[in-house]
């Protein structure tokens, strides 16, 4: 037993925060970086600029750099204090400056979009943030309790950087402008939809910490007007926390629903001489999905069949409909055509990957490495040994593969730049590969 308590009293105590936390200077520190002036606005317009670069080129890791470098925080986390301390005064602070937050953000990424020469055909990054999902809530909650308890601690980290870019809320924002500046209602109001829902998150993830964590409150001057704050606050917290909540239990039910069709079509592709091709998920109140199939049409056997195999995935017979393109029918007969060519240059692009791998290995048992050693070494005295690799180049934007080979020679001395240039043009010829990677390794 006491074993036990032994183990409970090391929980208790590697759990414990009160003895790390600083609750008045984090409360100090949050009012104070609520404020949009000056630095912060320049600062704020020109990481949204980067940020919507890093989106219409596609790019991760500008997206990633412009996100550490915005002040988007402060307001929202100045909300959920406001609201934690019954401090209305902070409260409309921190939404005034949000506003300013958003206006600023919108303003620079519609600016930047307008005058972008770029157009993407497959907008991926930029897609990706009209769709809001449950694991978007998750991420918000959970991002807005790290930040508050990063806020509060007494040793700083670097908690809030990554808050910041897990919570993503800069990315909306460039989106929703993208959408404003194409006059496009999908990308505006998708984008801004995702924005909500995580400053909604992060600032009810605050309010429930600094609750936690007992701050302290305001102190009213009179009873009545501690009672009318209160009841203000008090409605402001219901207003903000059941629609959120409603859409988050919209957002399980989606994505539920989307799961389940996914893994319905996976597992029955082929009914009777129908082909599934494609499929197309209705969300919403009036949630459904709509299968799109080649091939000869199906027999009332076979489409009772398909309507029970969907039933067992939670696919109810009132939210299936089957759209039929048999092969006879000329109607959409090019999109089916086109899908399948393209299924089928997919299949072909992996088979030519594999291929293209299994030739290089081939060519590589079979070269004479000992020769090509010896014709650097007559040529570049200054060569000791070449290490020859085979291996794959990997870019990290666009994490595309590409075959390449890497030859390191150990020298002596430095070889200089103008004779490693025909150094490496040689070794191109002479390994009959245009990917040559070439590093010198001075003993």
């Amino acid at each position: 037993m006491s074993y036990w308590n032994h183990i409970k009293e090391y929980i208790r105590d590697t759990a414990k925060i009160a003895d790390y936390l600083d609750p008045e200077a984090a409360s100090r520190n949050i009012r104070s970086n609520i404020f949009f002036r000056g630095p912060n606005v320049w600062i704020l317009a020109f990481s949204m600029i980067i940020a919507s670069v890093g989106l219409n080129v596609n790019s991760t890791a500008v997206i990633i750099g412009a996100m550490l470098i915005s002040p988007l925080m402060g307001p929202i986390i100045g909300m959920g204090l406001g609201l934690g301390v019954n401090d209305t005064k902070l409260l409309r602070s921190a939404v005034a400056n949000l506003l300013v937050m958003v206006i600023i953000s919108l303003l620079a990424s519609s600016l930047y979009f307008l005058l972008s020469p770029l157009n993407l055909v497959n907008p991926t990054e930029l897609e990706a943030r009209t769709s809001p999902t449950i694991y978007d809530v998750l991420i918000a909650l959970f991002g807005g309790f790290a930040g508050i308890l990063e806020q509060a601690r007494k040793e700083k980290g670097t908690v809030l950087s990554g808050v910041a870019i897990a919570t993503a809320l800069m990315p909306p924002l460039c989106t929703a402008g993208y959408g404003l500046a194409k006059m496009d209602g999908r990308f505006f109001f998708g984008a801004m939809g995702l924005f909500i829902i995580n400053m909604v998150f992060i600032t009810l993830a605050t309010y429930l910490a600094v609750k936690y964590l007992r701050f302290r409150s305001v102190k009213f001057e009179d009873e009545k007007s501690g009672q009318r704050t209160r009841r203000v606050i008090t409605a402001v917290i219901v207003l903000v926390t059941l629609p959120s909540i409603w859409s988050a239990a919209l957002m399980i039910r989606d994505n539920n629903f989307s799961a389940n069709v996914e893994q319905f079509v996976s597992e029955n592709r082929v009914f009777g001489k129908a082909y599934i091709y494609d499929y197309k998920v209705t969300k919403g109140k009036n949630r459904s999905v709509t299968l799109f199939t080649t091939g000869e049409e199906m027999n009332t056997e076979e489409q009772l069949a398909l309507v029970g195999a969907a039933s067992k995935f939670g696919i109810p017979a009132d939210r299936l409909v089957v759209k039929e393109n048999g092969i006879a029918a000329e109607k959409d007969s090019q999109q089916i055509i086109q899908g399948l060519y393209d299924r089928m240059d997919e299949q072909l692009e992996k088979k030519d990957s594999v291929i293209r791998a299994l030739r290089m290995e081939l060519s590589a048992a079979d070269f004479p490495y000992v020769q090509l050693t010896r014709e650097a070494i007559t040529q570049y005295p200054e060569i000791v040994s070449l290490n020859v690799s085979r291996g794959a180049l990997v870019s990290a934007d666009s994490l595309s593969v590409n075959p390449g080979v890497f030859v390191t020679a150990e020298t002596r001395g430095r070889i200089s730049p103008e004779r490693e240039k025909r150094l490496v043009e040689w070794l191109k010829v002479r390994l009959n590969d245009s990917t040559v990677v070439f590093r010198q390794q001075i003993r």
